[in-house]
């Protein structure tokens, strides 16, 4: 498809969106939203192995050409904490929580964001986006970003459209050294990723707000503050 073809259709579906009040766009959504998809890929992230080396944001950004000025992965470094010699940091994983109830997918008026019907994962049809922002602005985690070079929303995707094609890991999870990172179908009770659920305390950010995110953390005992 053209640029110019698609700036065309963009332009269509601004027209659309501002005559319809979004009602149709935003009902198509969340029926999307709630089909129960084949599979459920998730993440766990070992904030207990990490050793913020960035390896798994590195790898990221080469396998899927992710711009300069702008990230689908980052990890947060926090301290250090404790009396030198003995003082550590606190690494957290900053990225797409691929939620179960995802706002983003709710708010979007021209179904460009969409969760996979047979892996779960949330995704952007960047030819279908038009830029209106409203994702990035009912994202809670504030991960998602317009692309600078396709002028779409952009976010993180398990690696869908690269290595999970090839039948691999996403690259963050097969360039990690520690192993800190675990991916699998959590509705497959012999996954990897559910064995690692079941056998270590886990927790998920903001799941007071329902939005059911499949990264799950394993907390590091590190930088907790003691009151």
């Amino acid at each position: 498809m053209s640029n110019s073809r698609r700036l065309f259709l963009k332009g269509a579906c601004i027209a659309v969106v501002g005559a319809s009040g979004f009602t149709l766009a935003r009902a198509k959504s969340t029926s999307a939203t709630n089909v129960e998809p084949a599979c459920k890929y998730a993440l766990v992230h070992d904030e207990t192995k990490c050793i913020g080396c960035d390896a798994c944001s590195i790898a990221c950004r080469e396998v899927n050409q992710v711009p300069e000025g702008v990230d689908r992965l980052e990890i947060k470094r926090e301290g250090p904490f404790g009396e030198y010699p003995n003082q550590q940091f606190h690494f957290t994983r900053i990225s797409c929580q691929h939620c179960d109830d995802a706002p983003c997918v709710k708010v979007c008026p021209t179904g460009a964001a969409y969760k996979d019907p047979k892996t779960g994962i949330v995704c952007v049809d960047e030819w279908k986006c038009v830029g209106c922002q409203y994702c990035i602005a009912a994202c809670p985690y504030q991960v998602r970003f317009i692309n600078p070079v396709t002028k779409a929303a952009d976010k993180c995707d398990f690696c869908k459209e690269t290595r999970l094609k090839e039948n691999s890991l996403p690259a963050c999870v097969s360039a990690c050294p520690t192993k800190a990172l675990t991916f699998g179908d959590i509705t497959d009770p012999q996954s990897q990723v559910v064995q690692v659920l079941k056998s270590t305390p886990s927790y998920r950010s903001k799941t007071d707000l329902g939005t059911r995110p499949k990264v799950f953390r394993i907390a590091s005992q590190s930088g907790e503050i003691e009151l």
